[in-house]
């Protein structure tokens, strides 16, 4: 991915990853849109970014998607780049009946909200010289984490999404990426200040580097080891019982 000259879009761009890769790629010379329902994330982000601009974003609301989609083409008509990063995580167990809440909200966040970015966007980003769609999964869309089944599920979804929406776009101008975390220290889960998740800066910095060479999965060092145990229920049942003991897991996770 070009690196530079870029008009980008990021949604959930007001905390976490968002806000950190907002800010990596505002640095590099791109105009930065970024969005999120949390107004005062937003404000705080845009004020400590001179340059960079926001916009409300519902991803969960059709309507908002539409609204924001619309106004993006008219205001920025050289948009090029999308990145779906909005996301949210919660334990689960579905061992039990699953909050309808959580498991609605889940869903529509993390898969349909993508899905329907993209498809608000994608004639748009057609008629680009170059444009790249950037979809933010997990390593647990390859290997569950069973305390957050929901979430996981719709990772693996987002990773089949992807998949099929670089087919169908591979004679055009827009090329489909994949951005993988490993467990990151962000507010997901409240991992802050977690000693085993990896520092958000050394995440950003990795990953800016992987983004700029010619790979379709966007994966840090730390990713691998999760990625390349895709399918493995032997890997699947040791990794949940790691998690399950942590002062003896080492495997990151996102």
């Amino acid at each position: 991915m070009k690196l530079t000259g870029n008009t980008i879009f990021i949604t959930g761009g007001g905390s976490g990853i968002g806000r950190a890769l907002a800010e990596a790629l505002l640095k590099l010379g791109n105009q930065v849109i970024i969005s999120g329902r949390r107004k005062g994330n937003l404000a705080d982000t845009v004020k400590a970014n001179p340059g960079m601009q926001s916009i409300e974003l519902n991803v969960e609301d059709p309507a908002s998607v539409a609204t924001v989609a619309k106004k993006l083409i008219a205001e920025y008509p050289k948009l090029n780049v999308l990145i779906n990063n909005a996301g949210i995580m919660q334990p689960d167990n579905v061992a039990n009946t699953i909050d309808e809440t959580l498991l609605v909200s889940t869903i529509t966040t993390n898969l349909m909200g993508p899905m329907r970015m993209t498809g608000a966007l994608i004639e748009h980003l057609k008629k680009q010289q170059h444009a790249t769609v950037i979809n933010v999964s997990s390593v647990l869309g390859f290997v569950p984490l069973a305390m957050a089944t929901v979430y996981s599920s719709t990772k693996a979804a987002l990773h089949s999404y992807s998949q099929s929406l670089r087919y169908k776009l591979k004679n055009t101008s827009v090329q489909v990426l994949e951005l993988a975390p490993p467990w990151v220290q962000t507010d997901l889960l409240n991992s802050k200040e977690e000693p085993r998740a990896m520092p958000l800066a050394e995440f950003i910095e990795e990953t800016i580097k992987v983004l700029g060479t010619d790979t379709e999965e966007v994966l840090v060092e730390r990713a691998w080891e999760l990625r390349n145990k895709t399918g493995t229920d032997e890997f699947v049942t040791q990794f949940n019982d790691q998690i399950l003991q942590p002062q003896k897991s080492g495997v990151p996770v996102r």
